[in-house]
């Protein structure tokens, strides 16, 4: 299990297909702010409202030279027929194999209804421009939070 991202450690490297034939890598965005989400499933409601609200909001980040980038261990596949469906406007990332997720550490053990299992945790890190971690959002409640994360993203400024 990876330790505990905070803010100050170094971003772990990762480079993922993205959704529409895409790639995306840290190394790729050097120099940008990046706000990395993960998500448990495509196309679930919350899951759908985080995007749709990144989406939303997709124009402020971009001004704040922010990238957006979401992660689920989806299928481009599916990952493509989600943007398809909701329009949404937000790099989403496959991570099929969990090594992103687990060099995280959002992917953990979860409960439904008695039932133990291993999933995505929904969580955020805001990474610096100079690939620090910045900021840490776990066990994320999707009402309000991509204001705060836009909030934060802002209250970086020019660094």
């Amino acid at each position: 299990m990876a330790k505990a991202l905070k803010p100050g450690d170094p971003a772990p490297p990762f480079d993922l297909p993205t959704a529409g034939g895409g790639h995306v890598s840290l190394a790729s965005l050097k120099g940008k702010r990046v706000v990395l989400y993960f998500y448990p499933k495509d196309d679930t409601p919350g899951c759908t409202r985080e995007a749709l609200s990144f989406t939303e909001k997709a124009k402020q980040f971009a001004n704040a030279k922010t990238t957006v980038v979401g992660v689920s261990r989806d299928s481009i596949a599916k990952h493509d027929k989600f943007v398809a469906k909701h329009g949404l406007n937000v790099e989403l990332a496959s991570d099929e194999d969990g090594e992103v997720c687990e060099a995280y550490g959002v992917w953990v053990e979860k409960a439904l209804y008695g039932r133990r299992y291993m999933g995505v945790e929904r969580a955020t890190f805001l990474i610096d421009s100079k690939g620090r971690i910045a900021h840490v959002w776990r066990k994320v409640k999707v009402s309000g939070h991509v204001e705060d994360v836009l909030e934060k993203v802002k209250a970086l400024g020019g660094k």
